[in-house]
């Protein structure tokens, strides 16, 4: 596809039905953090019970994110770009509506990990179809918006949640989802995905990724660069009530994690502009996301080492420490700009979730070192670690700004 063919607006038909597509997915992902407790509890599960179930059932979601992320990232490769779009969008759209129809715990966790399926493939998809049918100069713009727009889903997921019972939070979002596909139908596909239906390479292959130590390499910093997103978001932000208490708070009433997921989301929908913008501006993706890798470490010192303040002035930090982590749009822009046509699906898809996979283990690291550190203690050297690993990713990753999307792996 020549330059001329390309998409040089940002806000063309493809961008705006991707941008509503991570929309609906960030809604539900946090609706189901914000309406767990209270849909448990309709179903006679309290207490200590409530919170283990609870987590188990998160568990099952990420599950389900991972192979998901795997299954449409190879699918998007070998059928299409626009085909898997679709059938994302379905699935969890249909497995919104089906949580808010429950009646036992074991039609919950079906229908979190069917839910986690579904909802793995949409923001990769996504993003490796606007970077191939947008001009090099311009498809940062495209996955900005893209990002921004998905991440005020976490915003409407909360305040729906607050007006609406949980039941019917679950209907609104199964409904926004089945909506879009009607959108959907104008949507056209990359023709980089066409002309490599035509060569005879291998497409989709997840295991090439293993068997080249050059792609194995890219694929794991691409992974690290994003990890501290997760953290951030699994650490801080969901356990924000107890790093509050244990770091000498003075909490009125105690701390929100769904106010503190709120004000935490609003400040990542402007860092995720503003670090995209930063990315066109100094045709660089590694200095953009160095930049939010420094001011992300600095607002998470601040969090850390502040004590005796309000509940409010915490909400104020996490609002601040959301802005630097808004860094996700470059991060999987980043992502799609690494690897060639016949693999670029693959590894946008998989790559988001398994990052998310690995607030598991970052979790876990937390909560066994909090025995010996202390929450605040144990939350600061993990974060720590975690943000090593992301600098150094960046540092050895390849430049990809102005790099031709054109192209295949030999694999």
């Amino acid at each position: 596809m020549s330059d001329k063919k390309l998409i040089h607006n940002p806000f063309n038909i493809i961008v705006i039905v991707a941008a509503l597509g991570y929309f609906v997915d960030i809604y539900d992902l946090i609706l189901f953090s914000i309406v767990r407790v209270r849909s448990l509890e309709a179903l006679g599960i309290y207490g200590e019970m409530n919170t283990a179930i609870g987590l188990k059932l998160l568990n099952t979601q990420m599950i389900g994110m991972l192979l998901g992320g795997i299954l449409w990232g190879v699918l998007g490769d070998k059928r299409g770009r626009l085909s898997v779009l679709f059938g994302t969008i379905l699935l969890y759209s249909l497995a919104n509506i089906a949580n808010g129809m429950i009646t036992n715990l074991t039609q919950y966790y079906i229908l979190r990990f069917i839910a986690g399926v579904g909802l793995a493939g949409e923001l990769g998809i996504g993003i490796t179809l606007v970077s191939e049918v947008m001009s090099k100069e311009s498809r940062g713009y495209g996955t900005t918006v893209v990002s921004a727009v998905g991440i005020g889903g976490a915003v409407a997921g909360f305040f729906v949640a607050d007006l609406f019972d949980w039941r019917a939070a679950y209907f609104v979002g199964g409904g926004l989802g089945l909506a879009l596909l009607l959108l959907r139908m104008s949507v056209f596909e990359s023709g980089m995905f066409a002309r490599m239906k035509t060569a005879d390479v291998s497409r989709g292959s997840f295991l090439s990724l293993f068997t080249s130590r050059v792609r194995f390499g890219k694929f794991i910093r691409c992974i690290l660069i994003g990890v501290p997103v997760w953290y951030v978001i699994g650490v801080l932000v969901s356990f924000s009530d107890k790093i509050g208490a244990a770091g000498g708070l003075n909490v009125q009433g105690g701390l929100q994690v769904s106010k503190a997921v709120m004000y935490h989301y609003i400040g990542a929908c402007i860092g995720a502009i503003l670090t995209g913008l930063l990315s066109q501006r100094l045709k660089s993706r590694r200095k953009a996301l160095f930049v939010a890798l420094t001011l992300l470490s600095i607002s998470l010192g601040w969090c850390y080492l502040s004590k005796g303040i309000s509940a409010n002035e915490f909400y104020f930090i996490l609002f601040i420490v959301g802005i630097p982590n808004g860094f996700w749009s470059v991060f999987v822009t980043v992502a799609s700009e690494q690897f060639g046509t016949n693999l670029r699906a693959t590894v946008t898809t998989t790559v988001p979730n398994f990052v998310r996979g690995t607030t598991v283990l970052v979790t876990s690291a937390f909560s066994y070192f909090s025995g010996s550190m202390g929450i605040v203690g144990s939350a600061a050297v993990v974060g720590g670690v975690v943000m090593l690993f992301s600098f150094y990713a960046v540092y050895t990753m390849e430049e990809s700004y102005h790099k031709e999307l054109d192209y295949l792996e030999e694999c």
